[in-house]
């Protein structure tokens, strides 16, 4: 049985993602005390330079917070990612007004996300069609440069085996999360936020959000149990005395 669930980590959004690498090595907090001992993590697209960069400098070195083992990734590319090349490279095969362009394009998308090996398909036809044109060198580089995008990805571009363990093949659920945590509580009307204000109200949606508000809780009342101060001892008539 595959049980699938999405923690958030609350970070205010800022032109980097230090402070996010930050936030993830300093955390995950024991909330999550039914934690398996080898959980299946997906890394969830990403777009821009934060594609690789993030994954490769943070995810990977990640290490489970009881075990201390290196934590095992699922990366997915965004599909529609993919998507967008292989229509680059429909382009440049065919010309726009060629109905062989959409339809020659719409082929290999359904190959890609249905067929088990579907993005081995998309290369084989891709590179037996541009083999047979006559291409500019300008229509030549952007052809390959779509076709390498794609064949240096191969591993993370199975979307009919993702899809079977209903992992996500779209960003839609990282885009989503800026949505239901930052704007649908920070960006009301008339709001107006300070830095500190903001980010404790992150730490409590992001809690409520991924479903660990109740043990978060339950640990923040025993880390407090401690901190209760401890009644004077009785006192008798001479203590009292002295301290007069």
């Amino acid at each position: 049985m595959l049980v699938t669930s999405t923690e958030y980590t609350p970070r205010r959004p800022r032109s980097s993602d230090q402070a996010l690498r930050g936030d993830f090595f300093r955390k995950p907090r024991p909330v999550r005390t039914e934690t398996p001992r080898n959980p299946s993590l997906i890394s969830p697209p990403l777009t821009g330079g934060n594609e690789s960069s993030y994954f490769e400098d943070t995810l990977l070195y990640m290490r489970h917070p009881r075990t201390g083992q290196r934590l095992e990734w699922q990366r997915v590319v965004d599909y529609f990612h993919a998507a967008q090349r292989i229509w680059q490279m429909a382009d440049v095969l065919f010309s726009t007004d060629d109905p062989r362009n959409r339809a020659w394009a719409r082929r290999m998308l359904k190959a890609l996300k249905r067929k088990r090996r579907g993005i081995k398909c998309v290369l084989h036809s891709a590179a037996a069609l541009v083999r047979r044109r006559t291409l500019s060198e300008e229509r030549c580089k952007d052809f390959w440069k779509s076709y390498n995008y794609l064949r240096k990805r191969t591993k993370w571009l199975r979307y009919s085996a993702y899809q079977a363990r209903h992992i996500p093949i779209g960003s839609g659920i990282t885009e989503a999360a800026c949505k239901t945590i930052f704007t649908q509580r920070l960006k009301l009307s008339g709001m107006r936020w300070k830095r500190a204000g903001a980010q404790q109200i992150l730490d409590l949606r992001t809690l409520l959000q991924s479903h660990t508000w109740q043990a978060a809780y339950t640990l923040s009342l025993k880390s407090r149990e401690t901190a209760i101060p401890v009644p004077y001892a009785r006192q008798n008539r001479k203590t009292a005395t002295c301290a007069a």
